[in-house]
C-alpha cells in the first residue's frame, strides 16, 4: 500500500528532468525521436505504466490473507526458521503465537525487502540504460517483474512467495527508467505535463488496481480455486501484455551519441543514492550557499522521519482492518478506492490551489492533522471510526509529500535542482524500506493500540524541525 507514490512519481521525473536538462539542451540536434513523434511516445510509456500498475497493486487487499494462509497451509521451513528465531522476543513481550499475529510482522519483513530491494537496484537499472539504452532495460525489468508474477501463481508456501518479492523487487527499475524517458523526449519547458501524466498514472493504479485485486480474489473463492491464482495471473497477463506493447510500440529514446560510455562510471555517479549518511548531509550537492543547505538538510529530514512513520503505518492499515473488522479482500479493496478518492478531491480541489509560499505552512498542517487520523485508528473497533480517521489520513496523504517536495525544489540553481531532487526522493524510498519493518514489529509485539498511538506521537518530532525552517520567502 503505497499511496503517495504518485507524487513521489512526480519528484522522481522532476529529479529526471533537471539532471538530463542541460545535456539535452546542448545535444537536440540527434534525437531519438522526432519533434512529431514526441508526444506518441509520452503517451505510449503513460499507457505502459498505467498497464503495470495494475499489475502491481493487485496484491495490495490480498496481503494479509495471504499471510493468513500461508501460516495456516503454506508452511515451511523458512516460515519455522523466522518463527523460531523470534521466539524468545515474542515469549518476552507476550506476543501470541498464532499464525494471523505473525502475518503482521512477516508482512512487515517482505514490505520492507521488497522496497530496500527497489531502493538499492533503481539506481543500478538507471545507470545501466544510460549505457545501454532506454527500451533494453525497460523490457529486461518488466521481464522480471512478469517473472514474479508467474512465480506468485504457483507459489503454495512462503518461500516461494518470498522469492516472488525478492524478483519483484529487484525488477522495479522501470518506473526510473521511464521518468528517464520523459525527460529524453520532452524540451524542459514540456516537461510539466509529463511529470503530470506520471503522476496520474500513479493515480489510476493505485485507485483501481487493488479493487481489481479484490474482485478476482472473490471470483476464484466462488469457484473454489486458491485465491490467489487469478489476481496473479491477471498481473501475469498485465505484465505480458505490457511487454508487447514496449516491444511493438515503444522507440529508443535514448541515442548512442548521448549515452554513457561506461557502465561503472555511471554507476559510481549513482552510488551516492544508496549511501544513507551521504543522504542525510546531501553530500552530492556542490556550490549551494551554507544557509540553504542548511534548509535543505532539515526539510530532508523532516521528508524521511515523515515517510518513515507514514509509510509504516500505512502498510499495516491492511492488517488492522483485516483482523480488527475481519475486512475481506473485497472491503480491503473499497477502502483503497475510497482513500484514493479523497485523495483525489484534496489535490484537484484543495492543493493545486495553494499560494507560493504557503508550503510550508500546509505541510505543518497535515502533520498536525495525521497525528488524530493515526490515534483514532489506534483505538478504532467501527468501520464509521475507521473512515473518520481515513479522511483524515487522506487529507494528510494529499497535502505533506507535494508541499515539501515543492519546498526543497525551490533551493539551487537550474543545474543543482536535479541532485538535491534525487538525494530526496532517495530519503524518501529509504524510509519505507525501514518503516514497514519497525511499524510490523511494534504491531505485532504491543499490538495495534500502541502502534498506532506511537507513530501518531513521533509525528510531533518532524513538526517541531519545520518550525526550524524559514519559508522561502521570508
Amino acid at each position: 500500500m503505497v499511496l503517495t507514490r504518485s507524487q513521489e512519481a512526480v519528484l522522481e521525473s522532476k529529479s529526471r528532468m533537471s539532471e538530463n536538462g542541460n545535456r539535452q539542451a546542448s545535444q537536440d540536434s540527434s534525437p531519438a525521436v522526432t519533434v512529431s513523434s514526441e508526444h506518441k511516445m509520452l503517451y505510449i510509456i503513460f499507457i505502459s505504466l498505467v498497464i503495470d500498475l495494475l499489475g502491481f497493486t493487485l496484491i495490495l487487499p490480498l496481503l494479509p490473507s495471504l499471510l493468513d494462509y500461508y501460516g495456516t497451509h503454506g508452511q515451511d521451513s523458512l516460515y519455522h526458521t523466522l518463527k523460531t528465531s523470534v521466539h524468545g522476543f515474542r515469549e518476552l513481550v507476550g506476543a501470541p503465537d498464532t499464525p494471523r499475529w505473525n502475518s503482521v510482522l512477516f508482512g512487515g519483513l517482505i514490505g520492507s525487502l521488497f522496497s530496500l530491494l527497489q531502493f538499492l537496484a533503481s539506481p543500478v537499472l538507471g545507470a545501466t540504460s544510460d549505457v545501454y539504452g532506454r527500451k533494453p532495460v525497460l523490457i529486461l525489468s518488466m521481464l522480471g517483474i512478469a517473472a514474479s508474477y508467474a512465480l506468485w501463481a504457483v507459489s503454495h508456501n512462503f518461500t516461494l512467495f518470498v522469492i516472488t518479492r525478492i524478483i519483484g523487487g529487484i525488477s522495479k527499475g522501470n518506473v526510473s527508467i521511464s521518468t528517464a524517458v520523459v525527460a529524453d523526449i520532452l524540451p524542459q519547458e514540456k516537461r510539466g505535463k509529463g511529470m503530470a501524466l506520471i503522476g496520474i498514472a500513479f493515480s489510476i493504479g493505485f485507485v483501481f488496481g487493488p479493487i481489481i485485486g479484490a474482485i478476482f480474489s472473490r471470483y476464484a473463492r466462488e469457484h473454489e480455486g486458491q485465491f490467489y491464482v487469478v489476481p496473479a495471473l491477471f498481473a501475469l497477463f498485465l505484465a505480458l501484455l505490457d511487454i508487447v506493447f514496449l516491444m511493438t510500440f515503444f522507440k529508443e529514446t535514448l541515442p548512442e551519441n548521448k549515452r554513457a560510455q561506461s557502465i561503472a562510471t555511471g554507476w559510481q555517479k549513482k552510488a551516492y543514492l544508496i549511501n544513507p549518511v551521504s543522504l542525510f548531509r546531501f553530500s552530492s550537492v556542490t556550490n549551494l550557499a551554507p544557509s540553504s543547505l542548511d534548509s535543505v538538510r532539515r526539510i530532508g529530514t523532516v521528508y524521511f522521519l515523515y515517510l518513515f512513520t507514514y509509510s509504516g503505518l500505512e502498510f499495516t492499515l491492511t492488517f488492522l482492518t483485516h483482523h480488527r473488522l475481519q475486512y475481506d479482500s473485497m472491503q480491503q479493496g473499497k477502502m483503497f478506492f475510497f482513500i484514493g478518492l479523497i485523495m483525489a478531491l484534496v489535490q484537484g480541489g484543495y492543493v493545486r490551489r495553494i499560494a507560493a509560499g504557503k508550503e510550508l505552512k500546509i505541510a505543518k498542517q497535515g502533520i498536525v492533522i495525521l497525528v488524530p487520523a493515526f490515534i483514532l485508528m489506534g483505538f478504532s473497533g467501527t468501520a464509521t471510526f475507521i473512515y473518520i480517521s481515513l479522511i483524515l489520513f487522506s487529507f494528510a496523504s494529499a497535502t505533506v509529500v507535494p508541499c515539501l517536495t515543492t519546498m526543497i525544489s525551490q533551493h539551487g540553481g537550474e543545474d543543482q535542482k536535479g541532485t538535491i531532487l534525487g538525494v530526496f526522493r532517495s530519503l524518501g524510498a529509504l524510509a519505507r524500506s525501514l518503516g514497514p519493518i519497525v511499524a510490523s514489529t511494534v504491531y505485532w509485539s504491543c499490538g495495534a493500540e500502541v502502534c498506532y498511538i506511537s507513530g501518531g506521537v513521533s509525528l510531533i518530532l518532524p513538526f517541531l524541525l519545520m518550525r526550524q525552517i524559514k519559508s522561502h520567502q521570508d
